[in-house]
């Protein structure tokens, strides 16, 4: 699967997790910005789900970019105020030349 050049118009800053002392002797979740890539956002379904007494919106979104070693599941992609975890990393046609993240947005 080979797209179109013109396709991959979405800039996206690919970001690791990482642990950030909270000044009290632990530590929380941060993240830290790897890298400026250019992809294609594509959102091919979404709907509702309900938890902890609200309804939450998300979407499912198949982000296609360059091919790129050490993506993992564990980060995500993020473009302006929308955040993309990574859920799974496909080499659709095993050549290393894109890959395509299944990844999920929430709480719309």
């Amino acid at each position: 699967m080979k797209p179109r050049i013109g396709k991959l118009r979405h800039r996206l800053a690919l970001e690791a997790p990482s642990r950030v002392a909270d000044g009290g002797g632990g530590a929380v979740l941060g993240w830290t910005e790897l890298a400026q890539l250019w992809g294609a956002v594509e959102s091919p379904s979404g709907g509702e789900r309900v938890g902890a007494d609200r309804v939450a919106g998300e979407r499912q979104a198949v982000i296609t970019i360059r091919y790129r070693e050490g993506l993992a599941p564990a980060m995500r992609l993020r473009s302006g105020g929308r955040v993309f975890p990574i859920r799974a990393v496909l080499d659709p046609d095993g050549r290393r030349r894109y890959l395509r993240c299944l990844c999920e947005e929430r709480d719309l």
